[in-house]
């Protein structure tokens, strides 16, 4: 007989406490994006100098930096730096064991910024939801929880 494996019940203690971490894993996740962000334009203005210009055009992609940070360290690990800092993960709502896919990071990076954009309502609901979810965890089917 073949055995499946299944999802442990999830247990309410893993969002215990929850928002405040989000809140420093946002602070250090500014701070490491704009590392990044100063050292592609460091790299890319030098590139400028010796393609005589014409490597300045790449400087259409820093704004992307952001959706490509979140998009591939929460698709690819479950966490960014400044969630691990944290002590928290990002998993799947249905399976809170699996790390998200990158499909699902994008859709939650996206759906992020747009956060933003709508001066931050979506965030709102995470006062309202008993696991803290917010409306891009919602959205993309992701929870985030305690990792330690």
């Amino acid at each position: 007989m073949t055995e499946y494996l299944s999802t442990p019940p999830f247990d309410p203690r893993l969002t215990d406490g929850v928002l405040p971490r989000r809140f420093l894993a946002l602070i250090v996740d500014c701070i490491c994006i704009n590392i990044v962000g100063w050292a592609a334009v460091f790299l890319i203005a030098l590139f400028g100098i010796l393609t005589l210009g014409v490597g300045w055009l790449a400087f259409h992609v820093i704004p992307f930096i952001p959706l490509a940070y979140y998009t591939l360290l929460v698709g690819g690990s479950g966490a960014t730096p400044g969630q691990r800092f944290a002590g928290l993960a990002v998993r799947q709502d249905d399976n809170w064991t699996a790390p998200p896919n990158l499909a699902q990071g994008l859709v939650w990076a996206v759906l992020l910024w747009l956060s933003y954009v709508l001066v931050g309502i979506p965030f709102l609901l995470a006062f309202l939801n008993p696991r803290g979810r917010m409306g891009h965890d919602i959205l993309s089917g992701l929870v985030v929880i305690r990792s330690r």
